[in-house]
């Protein structure tokens, strides 16, 4: 079957749109060929920083004919319906539509549309110019004096359509006074020839004939390879950075990898200074020594062209740069190192967290205050952990941090270190941000996660207190990373706290006052539900067991309530759980119709003298072992040990619906024998809402 190969050739398009471009273009293409009836085989998209293209495999040749047959309205109908019809079906007239006899319905008119199969090529010319113009880019550009967009000037578009036994077909069609055709051109500076392809298994050779690698992934094995080897040459090992790799891949078209040096004064910066300057400015690897796991004084830098020089005049152009940005770097750091992180505190007061909010300062007072709450629970030491509290954002306004925000917390313990904090103390700076995403680390040290858990619990109630919660996609103070973060902080550290208890002391500590205190914190608490499912997701937990443990009241200590769900998904996948879970539903059931039906609850306890036959009683007496056992068992937070307890209810609930009528013909013996399966019910609740269980 017929390929298609497109290739749009540009200016050099940002490095950080090219990923997304070329599936952007994948996905438009193969879906307008699929909605004109052209399924395809397979299809894979490819950019470099000049060209977008697409190979779409397996096109069918044309689109196949139609024939539909589309019902109208009643003969005698109103004229405004039957123009309706008319114009939905196209035709011309009510004469060109043929009548049918429906023998309930009457006669009704019928359009029968056939469409004869088109051409693909046709079919391509006609939507590829609509796909150009309304091309999703974040940001486009027009050029010269005509109308057309796009994120660069737009040079040339290939567009070839054939089976591969044949020569193929241009597809032919104009985008703005750019009409497609079949000639490309190679590297910018090391082959800027232009060459005419035919379809896309030699298209992409050829593209390598004239130094440019098509494919990015390839393009990064290249890079990476490389750049291991050139730092083993060294001795010296390759500090890997999976960002800039894909950022460099997307600014050549054929990767050189070189080896520069900067001075070694610059190595009393701290690593991560080195590494962020020389990233940032020059997007250059660093190296470390792999004895002593420091940065060394190399770079590896990322060429487009093989300079006749092997690269040196390319590599002092880099030095030279990366000398002048470390130089800047040094004297933040050095010029930081005098001034003492308390000194900066005062300065917070002007900064804004929030308009709503207030300043940094005052956030940092609330802060100081919850980690001290906290640090008891957490086993952490009070005076360290407001001391941490207290000094947490203070390198906010220092020199390094204003340059590269992404330093923040970092350089805040390099000072803390400097200036003689307690470890702790500058430990807690660092990692109260922490974690920051699933693969971030959690903070250990208790000291840390203290003010950790403080900066995310003011975090979370200050923006529910004005009413700023996440909605949809939308999560612009991230929110949601923020609650994930305490619920790993406390279940990889295996913390007992009483979340009710720690959001209303954040609450109540916020200037922003909530109308109704309760009804936010258990809104809270529902949000942390949610994010507990995801956490729990990757792990097989299932989301309706952990909405049945949340539904029991005052379950705020997420430790437990992980246990305790663990727990429940065990007994649930039993036998035991399976059978008593049905019975529990099929006994809700029943008392739900009949609490609808006389519009009062069924409360109160059943009579021993009402239970009449030999089934309900042993389940009566089921119900108060099994319930007591239960109970005792949670109190000692043995949760297997209160599923063990339930599933003792088994075989008496399946003898009580076996042999016993509940809807018995005595007023008392049947509201006796709803009060037991109220009983049952309750007695569930002591472990979980099983209501909320599926299946």
């Amino acid at each position: 079957m017929p390929d298609l190969l497109l290739e749009l050739f540009s200016e050099e398009i940002p490095a950080r749109m090219q990923r997304k471009a070329a599936e952007d273009l994948k996905t438009l293409v193969t879906n307008a060929l699929v909605d004109a009836g052209l399924p395809y085989e397979g299809a894979k998209a490819f950019a470099t920083p000049r060209r977008l293209a697409l190979h779409v495999a397996g096109v069918p040749a044309g689109s196949a004919a139609t024939r539909e047959e589309r019902k109208g309205p009643r003969v005698g109908a109103p004229e405004k319906a039957v123009e309706g019809f008319l114009r939905g079906a196209g035709l011309a007239s009510i004469d060109e539509a043929t009548i049918q006899t429906d023998p309930k319905k009457g006669d009704f008119y019928v359009a029968v549309i056939e469409k004869p199969g088109r051409s693909a090529i046709d079919i391509i010319a006609e939507f590829m110019p609509g796909i150009l113009r309304n091309f999703p880019w974040p940001k486009s550009m027009r050029w010269g004096t005509t109308s057309t967009r796009w994120v660069r000037p737009l040079h040339s578009i290939i567009a070839t359509f054939g089976p591969e036994t044949e020569e193929p077909d241009v597809v032919p069609f104009e985008f703005d006074g750019i009409k497609s055709g079949k000639t490309t051109r190679g590297h910018r500076f090391l082959a800027d020839v232009a060459f005419d392809v035919r379809r896309f298994d030699d298209y992409a050779p050829a593209l390598e004939k004239h130094k440019v690698v098509l494919d990015a992934d390839r393009r990064k094995e290249i890079i990476l390879a490389d750049a291991k080897d050139r730092a083993l040459a060294l001795g010296l090992e390759l500090v890997e950075d999976p960002g800039l790799l894909e950022e460099v891949a997307g600014l050549v078209e054929w990767p050189v990898v070189l080896t520069g040096s900067f001075d070694e004064a610059f190595l009393e910066i701290p690593d991560e200074c080195i590494q962020l300057t020389i990233k940032v400015n020059q997007k250059c690897f660093v190296l470390k020594d792999p004895k002593t796991g420091k940065l060394a004084n190399k770079f590896v830098l990322i060429s487009n062209i093989v300079a006749p020089d092997d690269g040196q005049l390319i590599i002092a152009g880099n030095e030279k740069v990366i000398r002048a940005r470390l130089s800047d770097a040094q004297f933040f750091w050095t010029s930081d190192l005098k001034t003492k992180l308390t000194d900066n505190l005062p300065k917070l007061n002007d900064v804004k967290f929030h308009e709503k909010l207030g300043s940094v300062g005052e956030r940092v007072q609330r802060l100081i205050a919850l980690s001290a709450e906290l640090a008891p629970l957490v086993g952490a030491d009070a005076a360290k952990a407001k001391r941490g509290a207290e000094l947490a954002k203070a390198d906010l306004v220092s020199a390094m941090v204003f340059e590269f925000p992404e330093l923040q917390g970092l350089m805040g313990r390099y000072y803390a270190t400097a200036q003689g904090e307690d470890a702790s103390v500058a430990t807690a700076i660092e990692e109260h941000y922490k974690p920051q995403g699933p693969s971030d680390n959690v903070p250990a040290d208790p000291v840390a996660i203290a003010v950790a858990l403080a900066e995310k619990l003011d975090l979370l109630t200050g923006f529910w207190a004005i009413d700023e919660k996440p909605t949809g996609s939308k999560d612009p103070y991230a929110l949601r990373r923020a609650a994930l973060g305490v619920i790993r902080i406390v279940l990889e550290n295996n913390l007992r706290l009483k979340l009710g208890d720690l959001i209303l002391s954040a609450l109540k500590a916020q200037s922003a006052k909530a109308d109704d205190e309760a009804a936010l914190v258990a809104d809270l608490l529902s949000f942390f539900a949610d994010r507990l499912k995801v956490h729990l997701k990757d792990e097989g937990m299932r989301h309706d067991l952990i909405d049945a443990v949340f539904a029991l009241d005052g379950q705020d200590d997420l430790l437990m309530v992980v246990k305790r769900v663990e727990a429940l998904q065990k007994f649930v996948s039993s036998d035991d759980g399976t059978n008593l879970a049905a019975g529990y539903k099929r006994a809700v059931n029943i008392l739900k119709a009949e609490e609808k039906k006389d519009g009062t609850p069924v409360t109160g306890k059943p009579h021993a003298d009402h239970l009449a036959e030999q089934a309900e009683i042993d389940l009566a007496a089921s119900i108060d072992t099994a319930r007591a056992e239960a109970a005792e068992a949670v109190k000692s937070e043995d949760f297997e040990g209160a599923m063990e307890a339930l599933s003792k209810l088994r075989a008496p609930v399946d003898k009580f619906f076996e042999d016993i009528l509940v809807n018995a013909d005595d007023p008392a013996l049947r509201m006796n024998r709803l009060q037991l399966l109220a009983e049952i019910r309750d007695a569930t609740h002591v472990v979980a809402d099983f209501s909320k269980v599926a299946g």
